[in-house]
């Protein structure tokens, strides 16, 4: 398996920041691991929640990838990006499966200073959601 196709489809999802394709991206049994949040969240559609969240939040104007690293199954994209004047770095790490859809992907953040932003603007973009 090359998993370039679905790693151009992240790309343009992190781009555009357009989530209607993500139903394309994401395994229905997806799991995500928050930067915050301790318990994976499972599935599809929590996953697609978070993943528009971030595309929001995250993948703001400042967001660019910095070094990406990849095999077959797997790709780490280490980003930086700026919210609220708050530098953020971090790296996604994604795991596709043999369909080609991502099935795993854990996000890191530092500093402490930039956890703190994206845990409070997360939450804040996800209530908004459940409203």
């Amino acid at each position: 398996m090359n998993n370039q196709k679905e790693l151009a489809l992240w790309h343009q999802f992190v781009s555009n920041r357009d989530t209607s394709r993500l139903g394309d991206l994401i395994a229905d049994d997806a799991v995500l691991h928050s930067p915050v949040v301790w318990t994976p969240q499972k599935g599809k559609k929590i996953v697609s929640i978070y993943l528009t969240a971030a595309a929001s939040i995250i993948a703001n104007d400042h967001f660019k990838y910095v070094r990406e690293v990849s095999n077959n199954e797997h790709s780490i994209l280490e980003f930086t990006t700026i919210i609220d004047g708050v530098t953020v770095e971090g790296v996604d790490m994604l795991t596709f499966d043999s369909e080609g859809k991502l099935k795993d992907i854990k996000v890191m953040v530092r500093p402490l200073k930039a956890i703190q932003v994206v845990h409070q603007k997360m939450g804040e973009f996800l209530e908004r959601m459940k409203n």
